[in-house]
């Protein structure tokens, strides 16, 4: 199905929870948010229903996310219900690593095609202070566990933030081409706990395009994807701030809550929560339909929640 401004949109991303095992600090205060009651938090039922109404409007990609999905007790129940789906052509999933190591068979085998997995440094010190309580080595050991699997085509999403993690671009580029995978470095945006991190935090992509071990491949969707010289890895940019991507922009989101989101920065949300057949299906063509032409995500983002809540 096309929006107003004739863009196809295709792919939903999908929170199956505002929790999350880590409290990084651009994500989350410390001591966490206020959960959702657990009354308000969609069933794999709902969800299911949602997504088949979804998919005979034309979405043929599923994200899942969070917070982090893994902590979503189910998750591979619902994973199931929406592999049954014919429609749905790709099955993704976002995860923070954490719990990879445990989970990456049973992701495999319920019909997750492809992982992307946050990591925003490759230091033991700096990972352990940016998450408060996280440990590096379960998530290099969850990528591991997870090639083991059969899982290709990872992607690892390094948030970039000046003054904290700006110096390992090289350390990211050996690390995407040993491993054979691709690195997306990600401009961090000004919405939830980031709005309140110091000026030089925002750091645009221009900084890694500089690097002249990377040479320009090809657009890939919302990443600008470049080659590592003398390897068959990549480098993608995801540059929402230096370059917005919002005339490509070909999604949806579905908050743990039942709240339709058509745009990541935008305060609306639309309630499908206790629709069914023919009403929710009306919602969700609304909803594609209140899409934006952009965001003005220069003023800050108006979303009215952190990601944990609304999921990346």
């Amino acid at each position: 199905m096309k929006d107003r401004f004739n863009r196809e949109i295709d792919y939903l991303r999908i929170s199956v929870t505002d929790l999350c095992d880590l409290r990084c600090k651009y994500c989350m205060p410390e001591k966490g948010v206020k959960k959702l009651n657990h009354e308000d938090i969609l069933k794999p039922e709902q969800i299911y229903e949602i997504v088949r109404s979804f998919a005979s409007l034309g979405i043929k990609k599923v994200r899942f996310t969070g917070g982090e999905p893994l902590v979503r007790k189910g998750i591979e129940e619902i994973i199931c219900y929406i592999r049954s789906i014919p429609e749905i052509e790709e099955i993704c999933l976002t995860t923070n690593g954490i719990k990879l190591k445990e989970k990456a068979k049973i992701l495999k085998e319920s019909g997750v095609d492809r992982l992307n997995i946050s990591l925003d440094t490759l230091e033991e010190n700096k990972y352990h202070d940016l998450t408060r309580v996280g440990h590096l080595k379960d998530v290099l050991e969850g990528i591991e566990e997870a090639k083991k699997v059969g899982f290709h085509n990872i992607k690892i999403n390094t948030v970039l933030i000046g003054g904290f993690n700006d110096d390992e671009i090289n350390s990211f580029i050996d690390f995407a081409a040993t491993n054979k995978i691709t690195v997306r470095f990600i401009e961090l945006m000004p919405i939830g706990e980031s709005k309140n991190m110091p000026s030089n935090s925002f750091v645009s992509n221009e900084l890694v395009k500089q690097n002249e071990r990377l040479e320009f491949f090809k657009e890939d969707g919302v990443s600008s994807l470049y080659k590592i010289k003398g390897s068959d890895s990549y480098i993608g940019l995801i540059s929402p701030l230096s370059n917005r991507f919002c005339k490509d922009c070909n999604r949806v989101r579905l908050t743990a809550d039942g709240k339709i989101k058509p745009c990541l920065h935008s305060k609306e949300e639309i309630d499908i929560s206790k629709l069914h057949g023919e009403d929710l299906k009306e919602a969700l063509v609304q909803a594609i339909n209140s899409k934006p032409k952009q965001h003005h995500l220069e003023k800050g983002s108006k979303a009215l929640r952190g990601m944990n809540m609304i999921g990346g």
